[in-house]
Parts: C-alpha cells; structure tokens; sequence
C-alpha cells in the first residue's frame, strides 16, 4: 500500500488502519517531515514493526540492513515456498485514490491484472532496454509506481528517480544522465518550455496525459524540446493504472485531444445515463471492463458495487467520447459538470479553450452558485502575459457558446494540486 508522502499524520494513520497494514517502510527527513514523529499517537494496533529505510532509528524503529539481517532466519527451502506461494489473482496492492473529490478508497489490483496492463503499455509506448528514464512522477501514484518503477523492470530500463520535480533541476539531469524518457502531467513540459534557456537532451519518448493537453504543447515538446516520440494515456487506480494509450507517432492534434485506442483486449464504452452504449461522437460516461480492472475497493462492498454496471464494467466517473477509429477523448469528471440555466457545462472543455489564449499558461473551471443562473463558471488562471476578465470574456465568446463562458476569474500564481499533479477542485471550491 504506496502511502501519499504529503499526508499528515492522521491522514495517513487513517489508511494504515483502514489497510491494516502490520509493517511500514518510512524514512525521515523527506519535505522537512519525520514521517514516524507524524503517527505519535496514532492508534494502529496492528502496525507491528517500523522499519527506517534510511538514518538511523530511534524508539522501536528497525534500521534497513537488521531487517535484512532478519532474513537469515528464514531458510533457502522456506523462502522458495513462500514465494510459490503467491498466485497471479492474488492482490498484489492496495492503491488509494487521491481524495481529490471526496474520502480515498483502496482499490485493489492483482499480480496479473498490473503485469498484463504494462506489459501492453510498454509495447504501446514504446519504452523498451536501454532507455534511460527520469522518474519524477510520485512512486504512491500509479504514475511513477507502475508507469514508472515496474515498466523499468518490466524491459530493463534504467531508472533515475528525482525526488522533487524542479524545471532547473530536471533540466540539468536531461544532458548529465543522458535521459531518454520523460513522463509527467502536462505542467512538467510546461515548466521545461518557460526555461529562459532550452535544455539540452537526447530525449526520445515523453508521455503525458489529461483532459485539456494543448495541441500547441504537444507541437512545442517535438518542435522546441525536439522530442520526437510523444504519447498520451488514460487509466485510474481502479484499472492498474491505465486504459488506453495514444501511439506516439499519431499527429498532434490526436496525441493532444485522445489518449488513443482502448490496450489490447480492453474493452471501453461510452455509456448513456441508463447504461446503453452511445454511438462514436456522442459524450456519456466511460465504462471499461478487461484482464486489468479491479477485484474492488478494500473492506467496501457497498462502494464496489456502485463500481460495476450490471455486465461487470468498471464505472469510471469520467466523461468521454469515442471516434470513429476508437480512440477515446476524455471530456471531464461527472461530478465536475456543472449547469447554466438548463444546459450542462464541462469545464475541460473551458480548460481546452483557454489553454489556447497566448496569456494563459494553465486554467482550471468549476461551477459556483449563481442566484439568477442556478450555476456559473469561474477560472483559476496563471498567466504568462497581461490580461483581464474583459479580454477573456470577449475572446471566449468567439469560440464558445455564451452559457460556457465564465463569469469570474481569478489569477493565481500555481493552481493547488496534489502530489500526483492533479489540480485539486475541492480546494479551490473552499475559495470560491
């Protein structure tokens, strides 16, 4: 069970209970924290042992190489009985969601469901030996724990793990470690293009993927970054981290507005409010079933069957599309649509629009209360240049229909997000 390194105590507390977990593997000083000072007091009556991966340990802390040393205890015959043990529908983890829209749930995948699944993204993505790969996705989000560490493994990439992305900082390892592969949201290229200085690099693959990439970044990263393989993906912890991938050599405009096809054997609707499929074009929920779709969220099996449609489908809660080829768009979260006096509002689709305005770096929409309306919109905005509400307004109007246009805006240095790169609407509903 990857734990969320920007948990306080209690929230962290709160999962190792809820995961009964009887050992954790911490260390101390990573973000200023002291991540065992954190639990004092925690109520974890099941948590038997803490082992400090690194420094030295205090109370009744065990050191890394003692807990290797206790190993010895275990004969050769034992350890190999052990590990013939473990079957590939066994669960292999425990995957908290991030919580950005309400409380974190398990959800739990097995040793085939995440083999199968990145072995079908490696072949897709083209991540293979040799390459040389700057993991700076978080190793607690599938991201950077099974696009990243496990797909190294799985074809003998190298990892070279950076613990704080910084733009300067991954900027220099690119030319001193000979980096070929960079995956990360949307912000990390973003923040390598506004470098005053390009960095230099062999990169060959970069991967992203959201709701709103721009075309324009997807056409800076191969032409200003001169990165020439660039892919999106799509998934969420309760499909081992990943549903569909767009080939990296597909022109920009599809890198940009899909995230491909479904993986091999994956099947994707696009499901109406009453469950039938809805024909290419037409916007409803995705709902995905395959080999790598979760057994279910831990200890909730009222949470797991509002998981599932009654064919077995794995209920996303995201919104989506498909085209004629099959490649599928996502459009936003269910619970972000919002309505302006009768008409359903997406606020990715907002969040596109606006990305493409040459003062606008980032964007992010969300309904607030509007006493004639119902709903209205609001943009949380960083920008690179000057403007204003009025500018906003009239060039939006050109591009969408008056009811989508926001009525508020704000301009904010960094928009709030989680450690896995996600904007965090909740936080920004607590401001509006």
């Amino acid at each position: 069970m990857p734990l969320n390194t920007r948990y306080r105590g209690a929230e962290a507390a709160d999962v190792l209970r809820r995961g009964r977990a009887s050992t954790l593997f911490t260390v101390r000083g990573f973000l200023g924290n002291d991540y065992p000072a954190l639990l004092a007091g925690e109520d974890l009556p099941e948590l038997r042992l803490v082992v400090l991966l690194e420094g030295e340990p205090a109370g009744r802390e065990l050191g890394w190489a003692d807990f290797l040393d206790g190993g010895a205890a275990v004969d050769a015959d034992a350890a190999r009985e052990r590990a013939a043990g473990v079957r590939p529908d066994d669960v292999a983890d425990i995957v908290f969601t991030s919580g950005t829209t309400g409380r974190p749930k398990g959800a739990m995948s097995t040793h085939d469901a995440t083999l199968w699944a990145f072995r079908a993204w490696s072949e897709v993505s083209t991540l293979r030996a040799g390459d040389r790969y700057l993991l700076i996705n978080p190793f607690f989000h599938t991201f950077g724990y099974k696009a990243g560490i496990l797909a190294c493994l799985l074809n003998g990439a190298t990892m070279l793990p950076e613990a704080v992305f910084d733009a300067a900082t991954a900027a220099a390892r690119l030319a001193a470690d000979r980096v070929s592969v960079l995956m990360g949201p949307p912000t990390v290229f973003t923040s390598l293009l506004e470098l005053p200085d390009r960095p230099v690099h062999s990169l060959r693959l970069a991967g992203t993927g959201a709701a709103d990439v721009p075309v324009d970044l997807i056409r800076r990263i191969r032409g200003e970054l001169g990165v020439p393989h660039v892919f999106t993906a799509y998934g969420l912890s309760e499909a081992a981290g990943v549903v569909s991938v767009c080939p990296v050599d597909a022109d920009a405009e599809t890198v940009a507005r899909t995230s491909g096809p479904a993986l091999p054997g994956t099947e994707i609707r696009i499901a109406a409010p009453d469950g039938r499929a809805l024909p290419p074009g037409e916007q409803g929920e995705i709902l995905v079933r395959g080999r790598h779709v979760m057994r279910g969220y831990l200890d909730d099996p009222e949470a797991t069957a509002r998981a599932f449609d009654a064919d077995g489908r794995l209920r996303t809660g995201d919104l989506g599309r498909l085209d004629a080829r099959g490649y599928l768009t996502v459009t936003g979260r269910l619970k972000d649509m919002f309505v302006v006096g009768g008409f359903n509002v997406y606020p990715a689709e907002i969040e596109g629009v606006l990305a493409t305005h040459p003062a606008v770096v980032e964007a992010a929409v969300l309904g607030v209360p509007d006493a004639r309306l119902g709903e209205v919109g609001a943009a949380w905005l960083v920008a690179r240049a000057e403007t204003g509400p009025d500018e906003l307004t009239a060039w939006l109007r050109e591009r969408l229909a008056n009811f989508k246009v926001p009525r508020h805006f704000r301009f904010v240095d960094a928009l709030p997000r989680n450690a896995a790169g996600k904007v965090v609407k909740d936080a920004l509903r607590r401001r509006a």
